[in-house]
């Protein structure tokens, strides 16, 4: 008989506002230790897991971030909500894995953010409800109350000691509660043990919705980190108790003897012996104050008591500690009158942010980078320092045509600048030092325009080609830009490759990277010259994604390949960006859109919610590199996978049904204001953010404003129907 302790992350802790907010709820806070409520309960019940049995955790996905990090080492399975459907979804979920690797598996269901200060009584307790369990019985925790509170709900017990319930009895005021003491009741405590095929039995006698949509949503996975399948959201949104318990005639009430508190507000933190960080008791006289500052911070207090301060960076909370539970009816105010101090950034709507975005692109952007990114034979400087002085001694093939597109996008958009030169001059200057004797561009340039670099990168010529493809596309010498654009596709038979693509230049020449900008490069083409070859060549780069970049059973794109297109060996061939994996979302749903093929439709979904594992659920911010099991290689966070999200979210919406058009709407909010944090006023950006929250000051490279044009394309396009998506 193996135990599996389930530990249940649901519930907002809105009491314990603004410390707790829906992005970082109670469970994930240092409230009674150096540790989170949530480490505290993992420690507490991890030694139950015996005899095969494993600690399970049910989340939801967008505290992904908070639940791993703070597993660390411990060997959990993590089952992740798409959305909250209260505790019947979650408990069901959580008994059909453990049933699926143990029949007779015994599930301890515990939540994440109570206080129990003696963990060796808590495991005792268990250990005696384990017995009767295997009776096939629901054993829920009674505790003894200490006082008349109103803040819990109330067992009666049929009789002393371990007995079958005769009734649940809601939160009752405190004369009512009074009452219950002397009749033996006890404080429900949330915390129960069962079998979880008795469980499950019970879900399908008196919750058979929960349990059949629940059923339908388990993921195929058996270990490590799983979502739950979009299924779950049809499940009836109810709690375990009404669902089951209170009409189950097999629950029995343990009464236990070690101390409990659920912490549901600021009076019940204060009464616990506090040690957590930022956390002290402190007053005069007979009252003491309870105060939490955030980092930085300081409160001083004099001649107060009996009052709890919290003091967040953007909201204080003074009350009495008498009157916390009323903090919650505050909380309901401030979610009709500021509902930014619940989830910062909640108040403003995608298309106000959109609108903001906007305004920074055409009046700060493309002027700052139309004059000072200039240099004075019509060429793109490479980067502006933070005063707008161009650095670097050289010129990069793709920036020129990256910057070239930038401009004739601009002009496409009705941006009045002087884009139409900046297009044709760029250009004129870069064919006169960058185009080799072979019909391919050279990589890299000085200033003085002396060949730097004769070298021809694949993925320099992808971008010529865009770069050629939007100028005619805006009206700039049509017919001779598709000429060259012909002849350059003609000339890059000299980097095919036999096994199918292209050679890429330098130490890594097999790679899904370049192919995408050629793909990108070739459907901009075809917008121009439809059913021709462009057409063609789309297609081959799209089956070489299909039978070698995209990796057939994790259905995330690899970037490195041997000779034959097999991953390239060693940690090269385990990488895994989440920007690409977005960026090959947008094209892949683009592209499945022109050819009417739904297996494009299929790998971008694929795609996207990969490359949406490499998003920090914290900042909503997505991060540089997985590994091929999706672990963290590197927590920096580079300006364009940002871009690159916001753009497949958005056309990933627009063609989605309502429920998950509402999801994708949501990141693609999420990733604009991520995008906004690397902005600067100026119209300059940072392009490096750290772990640690801090950018790397360093000059802002103009490669960067290319991403930030393409999302801004997109975001343009359906601006009309972001007031109607909502965010």
């Amino acid at each position: 008989m193996a135990i599996f302790p389930v530990i249940l992350c649901g519930g907002a802790g809105t009491r314990l506002w603004p410390a707790s907010r829906p992005e970082k709820p109670k469970q994930f806070l240092d409230l009674t230790s150096p540790l989170s409520l949530f480490q505290e309960t993992v420690r507490r019940v991890e030694p139950l897991a015996r005899d095969g049995g494993k600690v399970v955790v049910v989340a939801g996905r967008e505290h992904r971030g908070f639940v791993e990090e703070q597993l660390g080492d411990v060997d959990a399975v993590v089952l992740l909500e798409p959305t909250g459907r209260d505790s019947a979804a979650a408990m069901t979920a959580a008994a059909h894995w453990i049933a699926s690797q143990d029949p007779d598996g015994i599930a301890v269901f515990v939540a994440s953010d109570h206080h129990i200060p003696d963990d060796a009584a808590f495991r005792a307790s268990v250990l005696e409800g384990v017995e009767s369990a295997l009776q096939e019985r629901i054993v829920v925790f009674g505790v003894h109350p200490t006082e008349p509170s109103s803040a819990y709900g109330y067992i009666r017990p049929e009789s002393a000691g371990l007995s079958p319930v005769a009734s649940f009895v809601e939160k009752p005021d405190r004369q009512t509660a009074t009452g219950y003491l002397a009749q033996g009741y006890l404080w429900n405590s949330g915390n129960l043990v069962v079998a979880a095929r008795t469980l499950l039995d019970e879900v399908r006698s008196f919750a058979p919705e929960v349990g059949s949509a629940v059923a339908s949503a388990m993921p195929a996975g058996v270990s490590g980190v799983m979502e739950l399948k979009a299924q779950f959201e049809s499940a009836p949104r109810i709690s375990m108790d009404y669902a089951v318990l209170e009409r189950s005639r097999k629950v029995w009430v343990l009464p236990v003897g070690f101390g409990w508190s659920d912490l549901g507000a600021w009076d019940a933190v204060a009464a616990t012996d506090t040690g957590g960080r930022g956390l002290w008791i402190g007053g005069n006289g007979d009252g003491a104050n309870l105060v939490r500052a955030a980092e930085g911070m300081v409160v001083a207090t004099a001649g107060v008591s009996d009052l709890a301060i919290i003091a967040e960076p953007d909201a204080v909370l003074v009350c009495h500690l008498s009157r916390s539970q009323e903090v919650k009816s505050l909380v309901e105010r401030l979610r009709e009158m500021s509902p930014g101090h619940l989830t910062p950034g909640a108040q403003e709507s995608f298309a106000t942010t959109a609108a903001r975005f906007f305004d920074w692109m055409d009046l700060s952007a493309l002027p700052l980078w139309a004059t000072l990114g200039v240099e004075a034979d019509g060429v793109f400087a490479e980067a502006l320092d933070a005063r707008g002085k161009p650095v670097g001694d050289f010129r990069r093939a793709r920036v020129q045509g990256r910057q070239a597109y930038v401009y004739a996008a601009a002009g496409k958009a009705g941006w009045s600048g002087p884009w139409r030169r900046l297009v044709a001059g760029g250009l004129a200057a870069f064919e006169a030092t960058n185009l080799r004797e072979d019909g391919l561009y050279r990589t890299r340039t000085g200033r003085d325009g002396a060949v730097l670099d004769d070298t021809p990168w694949l993925y320099d010529q992808a971008f010529v080609l865009f770069a050629l493809a939007a100028a005619a596309s805006a009206g700039i010498d049509p017919d001779a830009n598709a000429a060259r654009a012909h002849r350059l596709f003609e000339a890059l038979e000299a980097l095919r490759h036999p096994a199918g693509g292209w050679r890429e230049a330098g130490e890594y020449p097999f790679q899904a990277n370049a192919h995408m900008h050629l793909l990108e490069a070739c459907m901009a083409w075809e917008a121009l010259e439809p059913g021709g070859d462009w057409t063609r060549h789309a297609d081959a780069i799209v089956g070489m994604a299909r039978a070698h970049f995209i990796d057939a059973e994790g259905g995330f794109l690899r970037e490195f390949f041997d000779a034959d297109w097999k991953p390239a060996p060693g940690e090269d061939g385990r990488l895994v960006e989440p920007g690409h994996q977005f960026e090959w979302a947008w094209l892949l749903t683009r592209w499945g859109g022109l050819r009417g093929d739904a297996w494009a439709l299929s790998a971008a979904e694929a795609l996207y919610r990969i490359g949406a594992r490499g998003v920090d659920v914290r900042t909503g911010i997505a991060m540089d590199a997985l590994n091929d099991d999706l672990s963290v290689r590197s927590a920096q966070a580079r300006l364009w996978p940002q871009t690159e999200r916001l753009k497949a979210a958005l056309i990933l919406a627009e063609g989605a049904t309502e429920g998950d058009r509402a999801r994708y709407v949501r990141d693609a909010h999420s990733a604009l204001k991520g995008l906004m944090r690397y902005l600067q006023p100026t119209g300059l950006w940072r392009d490096k953010l750290k772990p640690d929250g801090e950018f790397i000051e360093e000059p802002a490279p103009a490669s960067s404003l290319y991403h930030i044009m393409v999302a801004c394309e997109q975001l343009r396009a359906l601006e009309p129907r972001l007031p109607e998506w909502g965010s």
